[in-house]
């Protein structure tokens, strides 16, 4: 069962588009960068130019600062019917001021909304004392340079697991980039390291419940944490010597973060999981000694199987390839002689950063280092998950097509993250070689639409557009006026994370964070971007795609970094006009609601209403909700889905009021799917 809830959004009519239309961009920019939600709303079944627009704008005075809030509504593209009844318009306009007043009393803070952004960020906390130039480093060396950030990376020439933890946030966004609210992860969790590029990773769980990602148990500011060793798992010949978890963090969609430490990737870092069945899929990087890796570190890397809330010891996944002890071969999963290779160093095969799950299968990324495949993964059989009782016997193998060139040999690539829009297509984000000199004439940096043809998926093509590959950017200026040194300004280099939601008109919307080069000793300390395209699935050619362009969401600010991304639950709800109807003395409101994944939901939909204002009655309640906290919360069973919803089809549910005139029904959103009796 799936559950997602959430404040009503602030547009209405149709279906919100994934961020503004260029002919509403200059309506919002006189409120751009306040909390704005403005959305291009499109009318189905409307092929005609627009008629006119509607722009309805209200503004408010918030109650817990001087600061004016603007919430702006878009409709583009009216239905016919608007436009050929006068009478129609009239009510339109007399709704947008009934529902500018709804907004003002159901827009506050609350769960996260469905169908909005989810991105992890940190921010440096480091000051010139976190590091004295000539003090020993964990890793070893002397410190060359203080811990003001950025020159503080420098250490990593004498320190090469040079690192600083740093704090981390997560925040909610619309689809246009607006921040709607900011969770701030308790550092007594987990903390991650800032400069870790392959960091925090955000993945939905497949139940659509929660949202997972990886990072340390480890005070702010410390030193070296992610090449240090895990308890159990202890290299000697590793110069970072002391021991800190890893540990699995948990987002539900009330905001609350739950945190299981693991001790996996010992001398490394984890990167990314997901959660299905109860269980934590989670992928990294383990080691960071010389020599022979040892047993204990070798079976301690690239898929594992972690449970929630469990013992910190994990197990992984893959059939066991070499013999323990041996310097190289030993692997569990894939080995380089799958492809005709020698015997590659043991334990760096499966030295994997991205994890997806489509059709109850698991895929994994690999894309760095110089041991092994940087290329896609599957992890098992079709159809089929992993399981601790079976992980021994699960086989990892390179997905028919994809590259199967050496890591170290010329012409390898950089996948990061993938993203399955149907069986027969899937996005790669690919994140560039992390050289200056080829960032703005590599052809496959950047986001790699794959299609499957019979048995053997081909590249189609790669969108680059509006990436401004290779071009640097400046980054605005810390808290404190501290101005980022020009000469280390970053550029694209390609893509990294990545997320993906099902439009139903034949387009998917990508959001990606991108990667980086400069000339900053490590780009992974660089302030990126969040960006967003559309693209046509049905296309498969670069000419078709010539007009698709990314545009920018976001850009981390001085001592930022943005890492993961994902969307809010595995629907978005649009709520209509609410109107208040004599008849039955009381509001009047519809929910659209739609799939914005690329897996069919099994039916039946239900809208809960949860925290309804006092003295406010759902008339057309199915029941309240018996099972699914909170309970007591009137619910409604969507029409028409007891089959469930096709990836990118929406549902639509009537709620009907009764309340006294003057007052306005507030409420937060609950969509859960997969049963009639929550």
């Amino acid at each position: 069962m799936s559950e997602l809830r959430s404040n009503p959004s602030l547009f209405f009519g149709g279906e919100a588009a994934p961020y503004p239309s260029q002919e509403s961009a200059s309506a919002l920019e006189g409120v751009r960068g306040r909390r704005t939600h403005g959305l291009r709303i499109l009318h189905a079944g409307t092929t005609r130019p627009p008629a006119f627009y509607f722009l309805c704008a209200i503004s408010r005075m918030k109650t817990d600062t001087d600061s004016r809030t603007n919430d702006t509504i878009i409709i583009d593209r009216v239905p016919e019917a608007l436009t050929a009844d006068r009478s129609l318009l009239i009510h339109s306009l007399v709704a947008c001021a009934t529902l500018g007043a709804f907004m003002a009393t159901a827009a506050t803070a609350g769960p996260i909304a469905p169908g909005h952004l989810l991105v992890t960020r940190s921010i440096y906390q480091g000051t010139a004392s976190t590091v004295v130039v000539g003090q020993t480093l964990p890793g070893g060396g002397i410190a060359v340079a203080d811990g003001t950030y950025p020159l503080v990376w420098e250490n990593e020439g004498p320190d090469p697991s040079f690192g600083v933890t740093s704090p981390i946030f997560i925040d909610e966004l619309t689809t246009a980039g607006a921040v709607v609210s900011t969770i701030a992860v308790s550092p007594d969790q987990l903390v991650t390291s800032f400069s870790s590029k392959s960091e925090l990773g955000l993945n939905l769980s497949v139940e659509g419940t929660q949202l997972t990602f990886m990072g340390y148990r480890s005070a702010v500011n410390a030193l070296d944490v992610s090449n240090s060793n895990t308890p159990g798992h202890v290299d000697a010949s590793n110069p970072v010597q002391f021991s800190a978890q890893r540990v699995v963090a948990a987002l539900d969609l009330s905001g609350n973060v739950v945190a299981t430490p693991v001790n996996a990737y010992s001398g490394n870092n984890g990167r990314a999981a997901i959660e299905a069945n109860g269980v934590y899929y989670t992928v990294g990087n383990a080691g960071n000694g010389s020599g022979t890796p040892p047993i204990n570190i070798v079976n301690n890397t690239g898929v594992q199987i972690a449970v929630p809330g469990g013992i910190p010891d994990t197990t992984v996944v893959g059939v066991q390839r070499g013999n323990p002890g041996d310097a190289n071969g030993f692997q569990f999963g894939f080995s380089v002689i799958d492809v005709g290779a020698t015997a590659d160093k043991s334990g760096k095969d499966d030295n994997f950063r991205g994890v997806a799950i489509f059709n109850n299968t698991l895929y994994a990324t690999k894309g760095s280092g110089s041991n092994g495949v940087n290329t896609v993964y599957q992890v098992g059989a079709a159809g089929m998950l992993p399981t601790a009782a079976a992980a021994s016997s699960t086989p990892i193998s390179i997905l028919p097509g994809f590259p199967t060139t050496l890591a170290r040999n010329a012409g390898a690539r950089f996948p990061f993250a993938v993203w399955f829009a149907n069986a027969n297509t899937v996005y790669v984000a690919d994140e560039g070689d992390g050289k200056a000199a080829n960032a703005g004439t590599d052809s496959k940096s950047g986001l790699q639409k794959w299609i499957l043809a019979g048995n053997t998926w081909q590249l189609a093509y790669t969108l680059q557009n509006g990436l401004d590959l290779g071009v640097p950017y400046g980054v605005s200026n810390g808290p404190n006026g501290e101005v980022y040194p020009i000469g280390l300004s970053p550029s694209t280099d390609g893509l990294r994370n990545l997320a993906g939601t099902i439009n139903g008109d034949g387009t998917v919307t990508l959001y990606a964070v991108t990667s980086t080069v400069s000339a900053s000793v490590d780009q992974g300390a660089d302030p990126n971007k969040l960006v967003a395209i559309t693209d046509n699935v049905s296309f498969t050619t670069s000419a078709q795609a010539a007009a698709e362009r990314f545009v920018t969401l976001k850009t981390a600010g001085y001592g930022e970094v943005l890492r993961g991304v994902a969307l809010a639950g595995p629907f978005s709800v649009s709520p209509s006009m609410v109107l208040y109807n004599n008849i039955v003395g009381g509001h009047v409101e519809k929910l659209i609601v739609r799939n914005t994944t690329s897996m069919p939901l099994p039916g039946p939909i239900v809208v809960a209403l949860d925290n309804l204002s006092p003295g406010v009655t759902l008339l057309n309640a199915s029941g309240s909700t018996t099972h699914t906290p909170p309970l007591g919360s009137p619910y409604v069973v969507v029409p028409g889905t007891n089959g469930g919803l096709a990836p990118g089809a929406v549902a639509i549910a009537g709620l009907q009021f009764e309340d006294p005139i003057g007052t306005q029904p507030t409420y937060s959103v609950r969509v859960l799917n997969g049963t009639a009796s929550p």
